[in-house]
């Protein structure tokens, strides 16, 4: 058998998916980013007190 020399690039999205660390982390910080940004608007919209 004949051994291939040129290494094909790995996709840099198949490359994200494969690192369980940073699916971790980006399925951790998404939502508390996205939330926090929510909640802040949430607040904003709140009419003033007389």
């Amino acid at each position: 058998m004949e051994e291939q020399t040129n290494e094909e690039r790995v996709p840099a999205m198949q490359r994200l998916l494969d690192n369980p660390f940073l699916l971790l982390f980006l399925g951790i910080a998404v939502p508390t980013v996205f939330y926090t940004m929510w909640g802040i608007m949430e607040i904003i919209s709140i009419p003033m007190a007389p």
